[in-house]
């Protein structure tokens, strides 16, 4: 047993000045921030842990000293109480903590009142919180990239290892994704690289003078969606809109040579949208954005309609992938919904709104989400409370199966039911230290997991996959499609035997 792990009958005598307390079945980001604003509160923080309760009736996941040696490993603790139950308030007397923090999804409970009550009266005060959010990382500042990565590998081994997870099951799992057969439904989007060299200073205005060097151009959104999936050996047809014009002739152009049936429909209303990066080295200097955000006007979305009711017997599921630029209208819900319902399809949805306005809470009864936590706060109106019971809010409210939250430097949380509608999670860590280029960590993942999970995997082994995929997506300049060999390769790298 680790020497910070104290059962509660020994724990009289520690030094404590912040108590935290819960059960962390599973150790995730949220765990990890609301820990680290209680440490910040004084010199000693002690973590008073629940119990299993009575034997083969515990309603966790993993054992207390599975859980408790999960949180040692996290380094933030100075001592962990181990409850025989949830024994809160004989740990406070033993203890004498001046401060209690609890997380904000506690707040309000009567079970706390008297623990609350017992605190006070020793002179204590409580807090809830759930710790500071951020959407940016610090972590290069404090370690080396080498310490990193081998700190999120062995990360990434401990979750497979606590999913019962070997590479052997991935690699078996991955065999079965070319039986799926899958729409994708979305904007489409080009994206063009602009290589430059930086000059200097302009003399007329405050702004950097470059020069161009080369260009190249990406499919994105939707589009490269499904050439993820095309790539990882399953089959895919995309239902999207483009403009009548050059950039909609290059989107097909590249559909055609990777394979992809296409279901476009041109739009005369509207240009491709086209997106512009200016990059020196591998730093990104500005974008430029051609597009109409207008929702589809009836002749056009009566073709769309008519593509997905062609193609939907066919197929096993429909991965959503809304920019919120006007294609996903909600009567193209709506008719995505009765096909669902008519013919048994899993619904995959992806909605991303950095520069636009749009909410995942839209999507119903769909078998995944994979918003990311800004899109999860926005949905629900909601900054302050934790990742936890904001997660479990949105499934919730949308009746979603599984949900993925994605978390930019700190990889993502992967939720699933079991036959018992029971919810399990699961953090899976970025992989990838330093990446070259985010824009297409997203839509890899939705690539895999939908793969998967249409294929008839288990959401643990996709999401364990998807992770890796991650990695490999964010290594590149552009969002180029990853093969599944490419990441077999990667696989056998990062998961011993």
């Amino acid at each position: 047993m680790s020497d910070i792990l104290y059962p509660l009958e020994r724990a009289s005598g520690l030094q404590c000045n912040v108590l935290a307390y819960g059960h962390f079945t599973t150790i995730h980001p949220g765990h990890i921030r609301y820990l680290r604003h209680a440490k910040n509160l004084g010199e000693k923080l002690s973590i008073a842990l629940i119990g299993d309760g009575k034997p083969d009736q515990s309603p966790y996941l993993f054992s207390q000293s599975e859980r408790a040696d999960a949180l040692s490993l996290l380094g933030i603790a100075d001592t962990i109480v181990l409850l025989r139950g949830d024994e809160l308030i004989e740990a406070i007397q033993m203890l004498s903590p001046e401060v209690l923090v609890l997380g904000t999804e506690l707040q309000g409970l009567p079970s706390l009142d008297l623990p609350i009550a017992v605190l006070k009266d020793q002179g204590g005060s409580v807090q809830f919180h759930a710790g500071e959010v951020s959407y940016a990382s610090t972590h290069l500042l404090m370690n080396s990239e080498k310490d990193i990565r081998q700190q999120r590998r062995l990360q990434f081994v401990a979750a497979c290892h606590r999913q019962g997870l070997s590479r052997g099951h991935l690699l078996a799992s991955m065999q079965a994704w070319n039986k799926a057969h899958l729409i994708v439904l979305g904007d489409t989007i080009v994206d063009q690289y602009v290589a430059c060299e930086a000059i200097g200073m302009s003399a007329e205005a405050p702004v950097v003078v470059v020069r161009e060097l080369a260009k190249r151009n990406f499919i994105g959104a939707a589009a490269v969606v499904a050439s993820h999936i095309r790539a990882l050996g399953a089959q895919v047809s995309l239902v999207s809109v483009i403009g009548n014009d050059s950039t909609a002739n290059l989107v097909q152009q590249e559909l055609n040579a990777q394979g992809i049936s296409d279901a476009l429909t041109r739009d005369p209303s509207r240009p491709t949208t086209f997106k512009k990066r200016y990059v020196v080295e591998n730093q990104k200097l500005f974008r430029v954005s051609r597009l109409e955000q207008h929702n589809l006007d009836a002749p056009i979305e009566d073709k769309l309609i008519a593509r997905l009711e062609e193609l939907a017997p066919h197929v096993h599921g429909i991965v959503v992938s809304d920019f919120v630029y006007g294609v996903v209208t909600p009567r193209v819900l709506d008719v995505v919904q009765q096909l669902s319902q008519r013919y048994g399809l899993l619904l995959f949805g992806d909605l991303q709104c950095s520069s636009q306005v749009g909410s995942i809470s839209r999507f119903r009864d769909f078998s995944l989400l994979c918003p990311n936590e800004r899109e999860l706060r926005l949905a629900l109106q909601d900054k302050d409370t934790g990742l936890e019971r904001l997660s479990q809010q949105l499934i919730e409210e949308t009746n979603c199966e599984r949900l993925i939250v994605k978390l930019a430097s700190d990889g993502f949380i992967a939720y699933d039911r079991d036959d018992k509608d029971r919810i399990s999670s699961q953090a899976f860590p970025a992989l990838s230290v330093n990446p070259l280029d985010v824009t297409g960590a997203g839509d890899s993942v939705l690539s895999v997991l939908s793969t998967g999970l249409a294929s008839r995997q288990p959401m643990m082994q996709s999401a364990a996959l998807a992770c890796c995929m991650a990695a490999l997506a964010v290594e590149t300049m552009g969002n180029t499609p990853i093969g599944a060999d490419e990441l077999r390769n990667y696989l056998n790298e990062v998961l011993p035997l």
